[in-house]
């Protein structure tokens, strides 16, 4: 297995505090199911990705990536984003795949073409490519070649972590921001960047783009 993506999932029940200003609790649970759904058809959509992982502990979470043709890995402690990605990692050299792909599951807008140019600049080992977020200092994407090239560690200023880690390991780093995989959702501003994006582009984040124009006309 050459290329496996790891997707990190936390329990739903404790996804996006920050939109409670503005979601309801069911709100934001649409929005982060939507949201899972149009990230896991990119995935699969994608040729260079040869099988998908969603690492949760959400029961839910699992039904649904199972929907999509991916396999579950459970993560019972749901300690977080970065502590689920390291268990995606040791599956993969568990599987001896040669490299990982870490995506978050709130980036609705990831184009299969912009995951497919990512693994594609993948050099020999050892290899780091990183997608910032809009901000520029958090992680919405981490590739790495071989699956062990660095460890994980997402949050704020994540970028500049993994960038110093890849340095600190003597591995190739390239810093790639492709539009449809630099906006993630935490805060309503991000929505908001989120709609004005998609309103640029085609084909892509359906159920995204019908949960927010259903909210739209109401």
């Amino acid at each position: 297995m050459s290329t496996l993506a790891i997707l990190p999932v936390k329990r739903w029940t404790n996804a996006k505090h920050r939109l409670e200003s503005s979601l309801s609790p069911g709100e934001r649970r649409k929005l982060v199911e939507a949201m899972l759904i149009d990230v896991l058809v990119a995935l699969r959509r994608a040729q260079r990705v040869d099988a998908v992982i969603v690492v949760t502990g959400d029961p839910d979470a699992a039904a649904l990536g199972q929907g999509y043709d991916a396999e579950i890995l459970a993560d019972p402690d749901d300690a977080g984003h970065s502590e689920a990605a390291k268990l995606g990692v040791r599956e993969a050299l568990r599987r001896r795949a040669q490299r990982v792909l870490l995506v978050a599951a709130d980036c609705p807008a990831v184009e299969p073409a912009a995951i497919d140019a990512l693994v594609a600049g993948a050099g020999p080992p050892n290899d780091v490519a990183v997608v910032p977020d809009r901000h520029g200092t958090g992680t919405n994407a981490l590739l790495l070649t071989p699956p062990a090239a660095i460890a994980p560690s997402f949050g704020p200023g994540s970028r500049e972590r993994h960038v110093a880690a890849a340095e600190q390991a003597r591995a190739k780093c390239r810093v790639e921001e492709p539009p449809s995989l630099t906006h993630d959702v935490d805060t309503i501003e991000d929505l908001d960047a989120l709609r004005t994006l998609l309103e640029t582009m085609k084909g892509n984040a359906a159920h995204t783009r019908g949960l927010l124009s259903h909210w739209a006309r109401r």
